[in-house]
């Protein structure tokens, strides 16, 4: 007797095979625990959106994964809501963010290797028209809180520029959570924390994650939400390098045996209490009810520094399930169907057209786009209109020693690095990141050589071939079982290669460094605009008094230190 998942996994292989041929060419081509006195107002027709990205979180970073991580309101959020348990991300930071603002892969945008390096004279192309553009088309007042990442050498580059209104963070990739130091390289550093297009010196001091959680109840504060809808993009740094929490947020774990972990938990717990604070605020100011939540990673974890995707393989960086597949949840009450789990295939693109639609937009006339509109899958339960994802193709990544055209059968140099997912089949192609299965780390110390137990175990493959929807653990490579599977999906692959446009990874500019710009991170190249607007000079203040805050810093620098050892 032929089972229904035999049944399944033959209808999908038929519609593979059509798309084969055709890019082949063959063919034509309810919150108790947050409720103050609430205001609410009248729904306004378009919903108040609140977009929340943590960094680096991985797969089991999360309560309702993971009992050993305390977030009992991402948990409560999530269990009201709807969880997406067949979301994937990218494996790292500014393609995810890149993908979530423009809807269309990184083959798209010229980001398809590696990430926006703060010497990097590179940003979102400028002819894409970014999700909050759109949003301010629509009528919505956007803004955006935290971690930019997507480049800034110029000021057309920065997010005032891309569509927000109001714009509060950090524009590089990682900064201190208390002094916002930035570094690219030895000797490289500056200050970074930007109010608007201002650098915002007197702003640092305080631990990321509470300041900007303030930031965002502060604008809540200051909006009608009758007036107009709003949309809030809030990018934590956290849980990224460097492993800095307040003690109160690390107690709790201090019997977790490894130092790292101990200290990553305490920062996934401070982002938990701050998402808590900005839920109690849309409620307070009238938001709430005709508001949408939606809560992402923006890659998987990386654990040597503390994070765990366990049991998925791989980790931050790669394109193994552990990289790539993402915490994600949607709570709002405009859902038709809450307190469920989707398997629903989404990807990040599919927020730009999700949103847009939700907003009134009409997405049909949005050309371009790699992401579909997922709303009535989330909402109501059906079907996920999206079949299949490219998780990336990189020209420029180190080709694997072993891969060919040969080996591709002739129809893919498996040398490049590329992964596709099609129906319930993903495929790997080159060489695709560090791919061990690492559980959480217990130990105090970890011995170094352990970390290489299996890298290396598969030298010369350059090919692997999963069924996700079976073995989401990737455990047992197919590739030489289904060779049909492997010469379809290699097809998909050669098929989105032929829309690619041209890599942009330009050289370091000198011109970028902090030293040349009065200290801080900000756009460097010209553009005859007024640069002492941007990087204004800090306030003089009394000689005593300077003596006396640096004495007060440097003190409780130390005593964070210490206390943070010590626990």
């Amino acid at each position: 007797m032929i089972s229904p998942r035999a049944i399944m996994t033959e209808s999908a292989l038929s519609v593979l095979s059509v798309m084969s041929l055709l890019s082949l060419g063959h063919l034509s081509e309810s919150h108790e625990w947050t409720s103050p006195n609430q205001v609410e107002q009248p729904n306004h027709p378009r919903p108040h959106i609140i977009f929340i990205m943590t960094d680096d979180q991985g797969f089991n970073d999360i309560g309702y994964h993971n009992r050993d991580i305390h977030t009992p309101t991402l948990d409560k959020l999530a269990a009201e809501g709807v969880k997406l348990e067949n979301y994937y991300i990218q494996p790292i930071c500014t393609p995810s963010r890149s993908q979530f603002i423009t809807g269309r892969y990184q083959i798209h945008t010229g980001l398809q290797h590696s990430i926006i390096r703060s010497r990097q004279p590179s940003c979102l192309p400028f002819d894409l028209r970014t999700l909050p553009q759109r949003l301010q088309d629509s009528g919505y007042s956007t803004h955006m809180v935290g971690k930019w990442h997507l480049g800034f050498y110029k000021r057309d580059c920065l997010p005032t520029r891309r569509g927000f209104h109001t714009y509060f963070g950090s524009l590089t990739g990682s900064v201190d959570y208390y002094t916002y130091k930035s570094c690219d390289g030895p000797g490289v550093c500056g200050y970074d924390l930007h109010e608007g297009e201002r650098v915002a010196w007197d702003q640092g001091g305080r631990y990321s994650t509470h300041l900007y959680a303030q930031r965002v109840r502060k604008i809540l504060a200051a909006h009608d939400p009758s007036s107009q809808p709003l949309f809030i993009f809030l990018s934590f740094q956290a849980v990224h390098t460097p492993l800095q929490s307040p003690r109160e947020y690390i107690y709790p774990y201090r019997r977790m045996g490894n130092v790292f972990r101990r200290k990553y938990a305490g920062m996934v717990s401070a982002v938990d209490e701050a998402v808590r604070n900005v839920t109690y605020a849309l409620r307070k100011y009238g938001y709430y009810k005709n508001s949408v939540i939606i809560f992402s990673t923006d890659n998987g974890g990386q654990p040597l520094f503390g994070g765990s995707n366990w049991p998925l393989r791989g980790r931050k960086g790669t394109y193994w399930e552990g990289g790539v597949r993402g915490i994600g949840f949607v709570h709002s009450p405009l859902l038709k169907r809450r307190r469920r789990v989707s398997k629903a295939l989404v990807h990040i693109t599919d927020w730009y057209p999700t949103l847009m639609g939700l907003a009134g937009g009409n997405v049909s006339q949005m050309e371009g786009l790699d992401g579909y509109d997922m709303w009535e899958a989330i909402s109501d339960g059906k079907e996920s209109p999206r079949l299949e994802i490219l998780h990336n193709i990189d020209p420029l990544y180190n080709a694997a020693r072993h891969g060919s055209l040969k080996n591709g059968f002739g129809i893919w140099n498996t040398a490049v690095q590329a992964a596709v997912r099609v129906g319930d089949w993903k495929l790997l192609t080159g060489n695709p990141g560090y791919g061990d299965w690492i559980p959480p780390q217990m130990l105090g110390n970890f011995p170094g050589s352990w970390w290489n137990l299996e890298r290396h175990t598969e030298r010369k493959k350059s090919l692997w071939l999963f069924n996700v929807a079976d073995d989401p653990y990737e455990r047992y490579d197919l590739a030489e079982n289904r060779p049909d599977v492997v010469k379809q999906l290699l097809a998909r692959l050669t098929f989105y290669n032929r829309t690619a446009v041209p890599v942009r990874y330009p050289s370091e500019d000198p011109r970028a460094d902090p030293s040349r710009n009065g200290g801080a991170w900000g756009p460097w190249e010209g553009d005859g605009e007024n640069w002492e607007a941007f990087y204004p000079r800090k306030r003089k203040i009394k000689k005593q008094k300077r003596k006396y805050c640096k004495i007060k810093s440097f003190f409780r620098r130390l005593n964070i230190r210490l206390m943070s050892n010590r626990i």
